[in-house]
């Protein structure tokens, strides 16, 4: 006898209806990467906490216990295992997690950060949905990014590791080197759309034939 699939719960079916804010591109952006010179995608649908706390305050000492540390200079990204933590002021961070961090998601990272905070001065928000994530690689990556991106991308002072607000096409995003040949970019959700056209124009040039 055939088995019968079980019925989707109520959760699962509001994920398979879960549209990221670049979906409309995602052939586009498979058709335009070049293996090995520039690569770009979208990672759907990450957790992302903005935590706001003086990290030298009890609650600060809770929270960097949650998440593995918090930075401590401009730049600076912490954290453990798959949860990283971007600088993005002296009281305000970025916590980058993935999806299944997230507490509607059978997760437990957000209320385990609001639970850290308690009745301390600072804020912890649900970010999530506010941003996308946009991943490029590559070894043209930084020649993509330099066609208009207002930081100095050089890596004697741009390091893998190292996250910044910036601009991006005169979109404001978070520009996180990941490694070498990798960057992350969270632009908000209602820019993704511009930005990811933005970069599909810079890379243009890489995926034509190369001229004997």
């Amino acid at each position: 006898m055939a088995e019968t699939a079980a019925p989707k719960t109520s959760r699962e079916t509001n994920l398979s209806l879960r549209t990221s804010p670049a979906a409309l591109l995602r052939a586009a952006f498979e058709t335009a990467s070049v293996p090995g010179t520039v690569e770009l995608s979208e990672i759907t649908f990450l957790t992302m906490v903005g935590v706001r706390v003086n990290p030298a305050t009890e609650a600060g000492t809770r929270i960097a216990s949650v998440t593995g540390g918090l930075p401590a200079a401009c730049g600076a990204v912490s954290g453990a295992g798959e949860t990283s933590v971007l600088w993005l002021g002296p009281e305000e961070f970025l916590v980058v997690a993935p999806m299944e961090a997230h507490e509607s998601l059978g997760g437990d990272l957000l209320q385990a950060l609001r639970e850290a905070l308690g009745d301390g001065e600072g804020q912890v928000v649900d970010l999530s949905a506010n941003r996308t994530t946009f991943e490029l690689t590559g070894a043209r990556a930084r020649a993509v990014l330099e066609k208009g991106c207002s930081l100095d991308l050089h890596p004697r002072g741009f390091k893998a590791g190292t996250a910044l607000s910036t601009e991006i096409g005169n979109i404001p995003v978070v520009l996180w080197k990941t490694a070498d040949e990798s960057y992350r970019i969270f632009p908000r959700a209602s820019f993704a759309d511009f930005l990811g056209r933005w970069l599909l124009d810079a890379m243009r040039e890489y995926a034509s034939p190369e001229v004997p």
